[in-house]
Parts: structure tokens; sequence; C-alpha cells
């Protein structure tokens, strides 16, 4: 017998095999009754080799002995090399007498001579000594079955090698199943001709398709690690052509890029072509002759899709030398036909063609391509493209320009973006054409979140130029809000407030500017007083306009006002806009959402809800990039008020990195990151969060943020028993609520503060004053604040009326976290006084956490219910309120240095890990021993059982 284990070329790839079941069923099916045949065919990449791996997996390949060979690449292929090789792996020979024909391997195999018979006289005719070795090798392979035989890229075979599979299919022996791969892309296959002088049947073909739009989504999700977005999904399908060793290399290169991974299907056009790849497709490219190669050249300038009369005006060929050329590149695996077009086998394949024309030439055929183009009136953004590729800028601009006015009469601000920010980098733009070009920007960037490479065009066009009063005013206007757009909200509405002054005398640009500054959220120094004023005055700049758009776009401003106020009066105005078809897609869209986001302010989560869907839902009928960024943090800032925290917290996570360019919302997702780690922990991570939000918001003079996160660091402070912090943090809150003349914002600053001090005077004073803030309002989280905060400077009959009846106010706003805390003030306050309601408002507020999975409050209300001899429930019982399993190994040594005082960043160089592990593994210790921070840890890591 042969002894030898199986062996193959190269380590299989990690994770499931994607999009070949049925093929690996059949390929299973055709070697199982031996003999049998069976031909894996594809194109290079498509997965033949992967296939065979899995079949050796699974039985009946499993239970039989297996030898592979490889045929090489070679100038003069070795006559037999890929038997010869699989013959190689078989080792020595045992067992009785061998057919002694089997001795003509010998001379061929001395690594196994000396296991063969001696080898037979030679033959003076070559043809009878060839057909002797074929015998020889025929009877091994039936002495050495039951036997599974794979020859992989028979493709690349020597005519020996074809003539012997021929012999071999004609006297298989009845134990052996022979697996053979090989490409279709190479034209003619000469393996089919071969098996074709077989008996009739003598071979199963399995052919192997590109995967799928879904396959390749699946693919890309196993070697992620993560689901990819569908965007990104689908530009990846594209670039790769559904081939998954294209698919596999892009992605490798993609994990490869520094920084983070922010999942953006504009990632992937930056990326240079996998090395493996651009030589195969160039060792293609090259084995075409020089006509096919030029013709193919102009074909990767012109596009991914060939144009046979186009190629035939640019190379000036006639059509006979194209579509010869267009076979050829056919036949190598460069293009494919499609649709009756030849086309890029991939995006990737034409890139490296692409890249491989000499610049002098790249820059001579776009040109060529452009005036061919311009003849056939082509769409101005393919004429644009052509242009600026070929160095001839005037002629880009001109296209540029009227793409752009393309892109924006379609609703495509972020194109149009593009390609203005395009024609402004040309040389030698005129400086009308470069004003006229720069206010179209400033007006197309803010929709299409181009503010980043806007922003110092604009801003450097406002400082050397001198403009018309109205040019300079709306070029102001657009350049404020950018520069809010971009988090800097003092500098934004400076700006636009100097543009105010510009645009006296332009009545629709005018009310469109005074409509921004009325808006209550976005600045620190402006008492609600002034944006009610700006309000009542872009309403008379709309009727001096005439321009009903203007007119909505304030209305829409009057109502989020109103609503950010806690004003009943908002919401017939919503609901009037609402049901009228007044708004345009984009307008309805983003009204819902500035509406939705009031809404939530005031802790009217039903309407939040409500506006949040159908902003959503018209955001996406409409494709409104703009607004497709900010839904996602404002479904977030709902989900966690609404109690939903199920993965929340990577979500968040996703929303700050993917969305970190845009200023606004990194600075929220960061403030939404902290309220959900002061809940769950650890809290280090929640003060740092915090402390980032203040400093930013503070220099930029963003107010919405500012008090959320100094209130958010109030209330963090006092669970870890910082009492003059906490304060310190509620009292900056208050002074902000106080100078903006919003207290709706202000009643868990002022129930911060009151926790912190007790009944002092100064409590007593705010109280009031939030109290008169808040009258004639609808704001059920800052009225449910209030009644907290009375509670404590109530009476004690007074006490636990109020706290009840801030229960009852949160949880109708379905403010699920506040709701908790309700019940948990309320809880305490019955137990310190002997009233056995007190063990069921604990055990409720404790539940409410439990499935918040707030591990830190969880910690805290067992405490509390331990301290007052009341029962705790399982699964919290014992201290261990999530699921109270005993730490892992490597929680417990994250744990232990946690305790020690090491940082999060310490800890990670110390034990080799990431800092996201470390702040995972540091949450789960907190919740898994009962935790509030990380300084109470030493005590329980003591008890706790040995490390699993």
């Amino acid at each position: 017998m042969i002894s030898g284990a199986p062996t193959t070329r190269a380590d299989p790839p990690a994770g499931a095999l994607i999009g070949r079941a049925a093929e690996l069923a059949l390929a299973q099916t055709a070697i199982t009754a031996t003999p049998s045949v069976l031909l894996i065919e594809g194109e290079a990449g498509i997965g033949k080799s992967r296939l065979v791996r899995e079949l050796l997996a699974l039985p009946p390949a499993a239970e039989r002995r297996v030898l592979v060979g490889q045929c090489e690449q070679l100038q003069e292929p070795l006559p037999l090399s890929a038997l010869l090789d699989a013959f190689r792996q078989a080792g020595p020979l045992t067992g009785g007498a061998l057919n002694p024909v089997i001795g003509a391997l010998a001379p061929l195999l001395p690594e196994v001579a000396a296991y063969l018979p001696p080898p037979p006289p030679p033959l003076s005719d070559p043809g009878a000594d060839r057909h002797r070795v074929f015998r020889a090798a025929v009877a091994l392979l039936d002495r050495v079955g039951p036997l599974l035989l794979v020859l992989e890229d028979v493709h690349w075979a020597d005519p020996v090698t074809l003539d012997f599979l021929a012999f071999l299919a004609a006297h298989l022996p009845p134990e052996l199943a022979l697996i053979i791969t090989a490409r279709t892309e190479t034209g003619r296959l000469p393996i089919r001709e071969a098996l074709a002088r077989a008996p009739s049947g003598a071979a199963r073909v399995v052919g192997l398709r590109p995967l799928d739009r879904v396959e390749v989504a699946q693919l890309a999700g196993g070697i992620l690690a993560t689901p990819p977005a569908p965007a990104f999904a689908e530009r990846l399908y594209e670039k790769t052509g559904g081939i998954p060793f294209v698919v596999e290399e892009v992605l490798r290169t993609y994990l490869e890029e520094p920084g983070e991974l922010s999942g953006r299907p504009e990632a992937l056009d930056d990326l240079a072509v996998p090395t493996v790849l651009r030589d195969v497709v160039l060792q293609r490219l090259f084995s075409l002759g020089n006509d096919a190669r030029e013709i193919l050249d102009a074909a990767a300038v012109t596009g991914l899709v060939t144009d046979d009369a186009l190629l035939a005006e640019v190379t000036g060929r006639d059509s006979a030398g194209i579509a010869n050329a267009l076979a050829r590149a056919q036949e190598v695996g460069l293009l494919q036909e499609d649709n009756r077009h030849s086309r890029f086998r991939h995006a990737l394949a034409r890139q490296v063609v692409y890249e491989s024309v000499p610049a002098a030439r790249r820059r001579w055929l776009h040109l060529r391509t452009g005036r061919a183009l311009e003849a056939r009136h082509a769409s101005p953004a393919r004429l644009a493209h052509h242009y600026l590729q070929a160095g001839h800028h005037a002629e880009m601009v001109v296209h540029a320009e009227a793409a752009a006015e393309t892109a924006l009469a379609h609703g495509n601000d972020a194109t149009a973006a593009r390609f203005l920010l395009t024609a402004l980098g040309a040389d030698g733009v005129a400086q009308e054409l470069r004003v006229r070009l720069a206010v179209k920007l400033g007006r197309a960037a803010v929709d299409g979140l181009a503010h980043a490479e806007a922003l110092p065009i604009v801003d450097r066009l406002l400082a050397t130029e001198r403009l018309p009063v109205a040019v300079r005013g709306e070029l102001r206007f657009a350049h404020g809000r950018l520069l809010r757009q971009s988090g800097d909200a003092r500098a934004g509405h400076l700006e636009i407030e100097r543009a105010v002054e510009d645009l006296a005398d332009e009545p629709a640009l005018l009310g469109r500017a005074l409509a921004v500054l009325a808006a209550p959220e976005t600045v620190t120094g402006r008492h609600v007083h002034e944006h009610l004023a700006r309000c009542d005055e872009a309403a008379v700049a709309a009727r001096r306009s005439g321009d009903r758009g203007v007119d909505v776009a304030v209305r829409i401003t009057r109502a989020g006002l109103l609503m950010e106020l806690g004003r009943p009066d908002g919401w017939p105005l919503v609901d009037e806009l609402l049901g009228g078809d007044g708004l345009s897609a984009r307008e309805r869209a983003r009204a819902c959402l500035n509406w939705a986001q009031g809404a939530l302010h005031a802790g009217r989560l039903d309407h939040a809800e409500a506006l949040l869907a159908e902003g959503r839902r018209v955001a996406d009928h409409a494709e409104y990039l703009r607004v497709a960024v900010v839904l996602d943090l404002v479904t977030a800032a709902v989900d966690h008020a609404a109690g939903r925290w199920d993965g929340l917290l990577d979500r968040v996570r996703l929303i700050g990195g993917t969305h970190a360019a845009f200023g606004a919302a990194a600075l929220d997702s960061r403030l939404l990151r902290g309220s959900l780690l002061a809940a769950i922990g650890p809290a280090e991570e929640a003060a740092e969060c915090f402390g980032e939000v203040i400093a930013v918001a503070e220099r930029v003079g963003a107010v919405w943020p500012l008090i959320s996160a100094r209130t958010a660091m109030a209330r963090l402070l006092l669970t870890l028993d910082d009492a003059g912090g906490a304060a310190e943090h509620a009292r900056a809150a208050i002074t902000q609520v106080r100078a903006k003349g919003n207290w709706v914002w202000g009643g868990e600053a002022v129930l911060c503060l009151a926790e912190a001090l007790g009944r002092a005077a100064e409590v007593a004073a705010v109280v009031d004053e939030l109290a008169a803030g808040l009258d004639q309002t609808d704001a059920p989280r800052a009225r449910g604040a209030l009644l907290a905060a009375q509670a404590i400077l109530a009476p004690d009959g007074e006490t636990g009326r109020l706290l009840d009846e801030a229960r009852v106010v949160t949880a109708g706003g379905g403010l699920s976290y506040e709701e908790a805390q309700a019940a948990e003030r309320l809880g305490l306050l019955r137990c310190g006084h002997g009233d056995p309601r007190g063990g069921a408002d604990l055990e409720a507020a404790l539940r409410r956490y439990g499935a918040l999975h707030a591990a830190r409050d969880i910690a805290r209300v067992c405490r509390a219910m331990r301290l007052h001899n009341v029962p705790i429930p399982y699964p919290w019982r014992g201290g261990r309120p999530a699921l109270g399993q005993t730490l892992s190994a490597q929680e417990h040594r994250v744990a232990a240095l946690a305790a020690a005082g090491r940082t999060n960043r310490e800890i990670a160089t110390e034990l080799f890990l990431s800092r996201r592990t470390v702040e995972s593994h540091v949450s789960s210790a907190l919740r898994k021993l009962g935790c509030s921070s990380r300084k109470d840890l030493a005590g329980p890591l003591l008890d706790d059982s040995k490390p699993a």
C-alpha cells in the first residue's frame, strides 16, 4: 500500500463557504460512485481550489487516500509533471507484489523507485514507450485504491498529460475518483477535448459562477467580522465582479489601511489594487498583441463597458480591428460579454489596465474621448471627467458647472458639490466665474456634506475678493451654515448675523438666514427672546419676498422653536404643515428630524418617535444624504430615552466613527455614548466622554450638548458620591439654561443640584425659578425632574406624593430610564419610613434597570435593597446583577489592574489588548461583580471564585 496524508497547496481560507452549496453537493455526488471523473471549471479566483478543499473534508473523500498534483505555468511544461508530483507524495510501498508494468515509472520517480518493480527493457518506439508509462500509471492508481486523485490547473497541462487523462478516462480503475480543476477564460479548453475522446459520460462538470450581491455581502461579513452596510456591499460587488478571490484581496487591502474602518463605500475607491491581483491582470494584458493592447488601453479610458463605435473614433481603427481586439481580451479573461456589449471583468481589471497606460498617452486618449463625446452631446458629467483628466481645464469648468446644475435639479447636492469643488480647483478660473461657482458651492455643500472641502474655498473668497454686497451676503450665509455643520456653532452664528446685514435687499435669502438664527439649540449667548424676535423678522422678510418656499421654511422653524420651548401651540403648527402639500420631500424630512429632536428634548417621546418614523420614510425615498447622516444619531437618542438599549452602545460607537467629520453629529454621539456608559459602566469612560463634550462645546459655543453634558456629568458624580463636583457642574448647566431662557432644558440640572445640596436656600430659589419657567409648558422630562426636586424641599407628608407624581409624569412621556430613577427615589423614601410599598418600588426600579442592563444602577439598587432587608429577585440575587457568572481569566486580570488604578491604555499596553477590549472587560467585570466604579472592584475580586 501507499502511505501518506492528503496534501493541498495552500491553507484553506477562514470562514464558511459562501454561495457554493449546490455545487458542493453535485461534486460530492459525482465522486461517491466510483469510478468517476469530475471537472471543476471557472475563471481564475472563482474558488475552484476552495471547493476541492471543502470536498476533501466530506465523506466519501475524507475516508479515502488522497493524492494531489499541480500543473505549473511553465514555458515548456514537463510531461506528466502533475501526475508524478502526486505519486511522489505517496511514500513507501508495502504489501504484496506489484504489477511489473509499474516499473516503467521508476525512472520518472527516483524518490520512490526503491519501492517499485525494476524498470522493464526500453522500447524502440517512443509511442509504445509512452503507452507503457500510461498503463503503469493506471496500474499504480488501481493498486493504491480506493483513491481520490486531484489534478489542479490542468489548463496549463502539457499535451502528454492531456493524452494520459484521455487514456485514464477510458481505463478508470474501479475505486478511483478523479477531480480536475481548470480555468475557462483561456478560450479553447484542451481538457474538455481530451475527455471527449473517452467513452461518453465519463466526466461530470461543475461550473462555478461569480457570487451575487447577497453572497458578496456574506463573504465580506465573515472577513470583516461584522455585516457591511448595503451601500458598502454594493460598491464591493461592483468593484470585484463577485469573484471570491478578488473580494478577499480587496478586503485584505482594506483591513491593512491605517486608521479606523469607517465602512464608507467611498473608502473602497481609494484602495490600491492588491498586488497579487495586479500581477494576474498585467500578465493577461501583456499576453495580448500591441494592437489589441492599444485598443484595450482606450477601452479602459472610455469606461467599464466598451463602445465599439467610440473606440473606433478614439483610436482610428476599423470595426474589424476593434472586434478582434475585444474578442482576444475576452479570451484571456480581461473582458466579458454583457448584454451584447463587452465590459471589463470587474472594475479592478479596468483600473489595472488604465494605470498601465503611460500618463501622456492617457491624457491624449481622454482628450480624444472628450472631443468624440462632445460631438455626441454626452452628459456634462462625463465630459467634465474626460477634460479634467486631459488637463484641459477651461472646457472642464464649463462642463463641471453644467453637471452641478443638473445634479442640483435632481436634488443630488453631494454630487453637485463635488463638481463645483473640482471646477474651483482648476487653474485660470476668472474672478467672476470663481465667485459664481463659490456661491453655488455654498448652497450645495451644506446638504451635500462637503463642508470640509468647501469651507477653506469660501473663506478665502470672502477674505480676498471685493464682492458686491448681495453676493457677499449670500456667500457669508453659506459660510455660516458650513461652519455650523462642521461643529463651530458660535462662529457660524456670528457669520450668519453678518450676512443678515448684507441681505437687506434680498428678502428671500434674508428670510432664510433669519430662520436659521431663530433656532435656539445651536449657540450659547443668545436668549430665547432673541430667537423669537428673529423668527418674527424672518416672517416679515418672507412676506416681502413673496416666496412661498421661504414662508414654509420660516413656519418650520417657528414650529421647532415652540417645541424646544415646550409650548403646546407648536403642535397645531406641526399638524398643519404635515397635513398640507406645501412641503417638498426634503423639507418634510428635515422638518420631521428637527421637530423630533425638539420633542425628545422636551420629553414627548411619543411625538418624537412618530416624527422620526415619518422623517426616515421620506428621507429614504428622497435619498437625502444630509438627513440620513443625522437620522441614525437621533434614532439612537430616541432609543436611549425609550429604553431600547440592546446593542445601542455599539451602534453609537459606529455612528461616532462614521460621521466623525460631521462636527455636530460627532459631538452629540460622544454625549450619547457617555450617557450609556454612565449607566452600564465603566464610570471613568463616561466621565471622559462628558469632559470632551464639555470642552469642545464651550470652545465652539454649542449650547445644547453643553447643557446636557454638564448635567450628565453632575448626575454621574452624584452616583460616585462627589456632591461638590456634582453641584459645580449642575450650577454651570443652570447658568447656561438661565442665559438661554429655556427652563425646559434645565429640569435635570436643577434636580442634580437639589440632590447634591439638599434643602439649601440656593436650591429653593432655583427650584422656584424652574417652576416658573415651566409654567404653561408641555415638557414631561423637565416636569418630572421639577417634581422630584420639589420633593426634596417639601415637608415629609408631601414628599411621597410628589415623587409618585414624578414617576407618573415620566412614565407618561415614555422615558424609561427616568421612570426607573423616579421609582428608585420613591422606594428609598418609603423604605426609609418603614412603608412596605418601598420594597415593591425598589424591585420595580431594579427590573427596569435590569431590562436596560444598567449595571451601575443595578448595583446601587441592590445595595439599597440589602440595606433595607428587601429580598433581591433572581437573577440579581447575591451581588451578581447581570447573570452572576464568575469572571473569565482575562476579565479577572483586567479587573485586577483596573482596581489597582491602571488606566485602560496602561492595561491595554501591559496585556497586549486593544483599548476597546479592555473597556469591554472592565464593563463586564463591573456588571458581574455588582460594582459601580473601578475603585469598588478590589473587595469583590477577593471574594470572586478563581478565574475560569
